[in-house]
């Protein structure tokens, strides 16, 4: 028995719920995966599947033995990768965290062309707007925007940088009026980013002032695109990254207000950090994830 090909195919058998269709995934006989799982069982000494006519289950044991070999098949399927990835030509698995908006908006368009560019590259994309930890996690590679925590252990490198624009509906601003001066955002509903309960103030500046601005109003989250459908809906003004509601300024459903004055949410960083372990600071893996962030930021 080939106990790497056993593995493979049971594991296969358990995501697929049955041997027919892990072996139309295979590209295999069924009579071969059959075979191979029941070596399997008769080496281990223990029933792995539950068997009906149409469909196979995990026993208590096959479930458990399933994880250790999926963990397995990754931890081969990594090393192999990790020979051949200091050539020109990035290959193997590359486990990326990116925070949710961010993903599906600015990278999730674009993936394609990176899986195009680079046929030897595969891509797990975990999106998460906590902060990943990139060891425990088993992450190559993460996207944060703003400021990072500084770290022997992890290599920050900034890819690109954002602004936060303040925007609202044509409908709000039909009924409470357009702000001409951050001061007069006192007056209106913000639509507040929600920082663990903390209140953070919104800063303004030009040329020559600085102000900082409480303001307030009824809804908070701590989801950015919570805040821009509510403001499309006319709830009141939010603060929001341009990648975020760009397109919605372009199309005229959100209006960009105050435009003269960099704002920002308190002390916060405008700056897109991509944060990998110095391991794989020669990854050619890394490497072409780094073009493409950097390809995409720039258009």
């Amino acid at each position: 028995m080939d106990k790497l090909q056993a593995l493979s195919m049971f594991v296969e058998t358990v995501r697929c719920g049955g041997y027919s269709a892990a072996a139309r995934k295979l590209g295999v006989a069924t009579s071969s995966v059959t075979r191979q799982v029941a070596a399997l069982e008769a080496e281990l000494g223990a029933a792995l599947l539950n068997r009906s006519t149409r469909h196979s289950s995990p026993t208590p044991a096959g479930l458990a033995y399933f994880e250790k070999a999926v963990a397995i098949i990754d931890a081969l399927a990594e090393a192999d990768g990790m020979v051949g990835d200091r050539g020109d030509e990035a290959r193997g698995r590359l486990r990326v965290s990116v925070p949710v908006e961010f993903g599906r908006r600015v990278i999730a368009p674009h993936l394609g062309r990176l899986l195009t560019r680079h046929p030897g590259l595969e891509v797990i994309l975990n999106l998460s707007d906590q902060l990943a930890d990139l060891p425990r996690q088993q992450i190559d590679l993460a996207v944060r925007l703003g400021s990072t925590l500084a770290s022997d252990d992890i290599i920050s490198r900034p890819i690109g940088h954002f602004e936060r624009w303040l925007a609202a509906s044509p409908d709000y601003l039909a009924r409470a009026g357009a702000p001409n001066h951050p001061l007069e955002l006192t007056d209106h509903s913000c639509l507040r980013f929600d920082h663990g309960g903390a209140h953070v103030s919104w800063w303004f500046d030009d040329a020559d002032e600085h102000w900082v601005i409480d303001v307030r109003g009824r809804l908070q989250s701590n989801n950015a695109d919570i805040l821009r459908e509510a403001a499309l809906s006319g709830q009141g003004i939010a603060l929001l990254a341009d990648w975020l509601v760009a397109d919605d300024v372009r199309a005229g459903r959100l209006v960009r207000l105050l435009p003269q004055f960099a704002a920002n949410t308190g002390r916060a960083s405008c700056t897109i950090h991509a944060l990998y372990p110095p391991s794989l600071r020669e990854s050619s893996r890394i490497r072409a994830f780094l073009a493409f962030l950097q390809e995409v930021l720039a258009a």
